[in-house]
């Protein structure tokens, strides 16, 4: 049985799966916020699917995704003519703005699969893979500290790569690109 029958096999009954999909080969899917630790027990302890290895954990913002698109100048007889915005396909609510991205790897059948978790600006907070993994100390700490998702159950969430009182998330793409004018003193102890 292929991969992705057998993740709708022991995830779709139980409502764990929001959405499935498969590109070039990748197959991926969505799961609620709220059952990740349910889902990534359930990928790791059962036979038939085996993710024993967490490979990586990574954040994604999805800002301009849903925003509508500018159709392109088309050429009128005097000249350039004025762009329009494209009407968004969807009404309704957009999807949340963040994701976290679990890439996992069944070392046995060499099988990879990548689970995916949207988190809302109104609720940053996704439950700590710690527990399960210890691959997931280091990746979730980076996350938070770019991103500014918390990851509930952590042990040591603290920055990683900016300083401690560094006051925005520098990978989200409403971060300016060259600062917000933020200047570290360092103060060195003789």
């Amino acid at each position: 049985m292929d991969l992705k029958k057998r993740v709708e096999q022991y995830l779709g009954p139980e409502g764990l799966v929001v959405a499935m999909t498969e590109c070039q080969g990748d197959l991926s899917a969505e799961v609620p916020k709220k059952n990740i630790l349910d889902v990534m027990h359930l990928l790791r302890d059962t036979p038939d699917l085996g993710f024993n290895f967490l490979s990586d954990v990574f954040g994604v913002d999805n800002l301009d995704l849903n925003k509508p698109k500018k159709k392109p100048k088309k050429k009128t007889e005097e000249g350039e003519g004025a762009e329009a915005e494209e009407e968004p396909k969807e009404k309704g609510p957009s999807p949340p703005r963040y994701e976290v991205v679990y890439l996992l790897l069944c070392l046995e059948r060499n099988e990879r699969l990548q689970v995916k978790v949207r988190v809302a600006e109104d609720d940053m907070e996704v439950d700590s893979l710690y527990p399960i993994w210890k691959a997931s100390d280091w990746p979730e700490r980076e996350i938070f500290d770019m991103f500014g998702i918390r990851f509930k159950g952590h042990p040591n969430l603290k920055r990683l790569l900016m300083w401690d009182d560094f006051p925005a998330h520098p990978l989200r793409k409403d971060y300016p690109l060259e600062g917000q004018g933020e200047e570290r003193h360092l103060v060195y102890d003789d």
